[in-house]
């Protein structure tokens, strides 16, 4: 019984991983098929582009504001039903209600609600608020970090976009939190009251920690969706003005079936590889540490 599973998961997984990885260091770089080896020239130029570079720095930026703001918002909600539990499934059925929509949905959906002259800005325009930014395009930086030459910058149409991806996804965050709240034993909070605890102390030291694997687990799933990420910012935004919201997949997508470069398509592909391993082998080791000492 087993056997059909390992064949499908060789065939169409690491099958196909290994076709883009030759497809990659191929001279297949026209509509013509050329599957001839050409060395790493696709990788050459990939680590020089400007387009590539850029979208790398973006597809990194918003991964950290993301899966760090879906984090504490996924926590807050669920803390908050957690502590009131009357309508808790009507409110549970709410927040994940974004999950069951599609990526290119919410992009069409949160495009319209950031122009400025439809969705929010309206109310903000009758309250005299003029000259509002057309927020999924603008190339407007919020201030950011630099390491030396490293300039991680966040224009205002990137911060668009983790809105709308936070909106669809904190549910899921709430979700693993809410099952690990009502996982903790109500006895060890009234210790910790009868203790003295205040309710600050009784989440710090009895009700998070436990919480820690489930923050794993949210990273690792919401980390490589975002690294990822492809339709909701190509329905919502585009590469944008000056790529200020290209990320790698959109660029793989325009070289491969626009530009018919297939080799650099293919690199690309396999650097969003690389980079999804480098974020889940760290994630995974800290899991298992983490399980480790949770049986201990």
């Amino acid at each position: 019984m087993v056997a059909p599973s390992v064949l499908a998961i060789g065939v169409f997984v690491y099958g196909f991983i290994a076709w883009t990885g030759w497809v990659s260091v191929s001279n297949w770089t026209s509509f013509v098929r050329d599957l001839s080896f050409g060395g790493l020239d696709a990788y050459r130029w990939m680590l020089t582009d400007f387009r590539y570079l850029s979208g790398l720095r973006n597809v990194i930026v918003f991964t950290i504001l993301f899966v760090g703001a879906s984090l504490l918002m996924g926590l807050i909600i669920a803390i908050a039903l957690d502590r009131s539990p009357r309508g808790h499934p009507v409110w549970r059925t709410i927040f994940l209600f974004p999950l069951a929509i599609s990526f290119v949905v919410t992009g069409v959906v949160w495009q319209w609600l950031l122009n400025p002259s439809a969705g929010l800005n309206i109310p903000l325009a009758n309250l005299g608020l003029e000259d509002l930014p057309l927020w999924y395009v603008s190339t407007t930086i919020v201030p950011g970090v630099t390491w030396g030459r490293i300039e991680m910058v966040v224009p205002l149409a990137l911060v668009a976009v983790v809105i709308a991806a936070v909106w669809q996804l904190s549910g899921f965050a709430m979700a693993i939190y809410l099952a690990g709240l009502q996982g903790v034993s109500e006895d060890l909070r009234e210790a910790a009251r009868v203790d003295g605890a205040s309710e600050l102390q009784i989440y710090r030291r009895v009700v998070l920690p436990p919480l820690k694997p489930m923050t794993i687990t949210i990273i690792i799933v919401l980390g490589h969706m975002a690294l990822k990420t492809f339709d909701l910012i190509y329905t919502m935004t585009g590469p944008g003005t000056g790529y200020v919201t290209d990320v790698p997949a959109v660029y793989m997508y325009e070289s491969t079936f626009r530009a018919n470069q297939f080799a650099r398509g293919a690199a690309i592909s396999m650097s969003l590889l690389v980079l999804m391993l480098l974020l889940m082998g760290p994630a995974i080791r800290a899991r298992r540490k983490v399980e480790e000492e949770t049986a201990a």
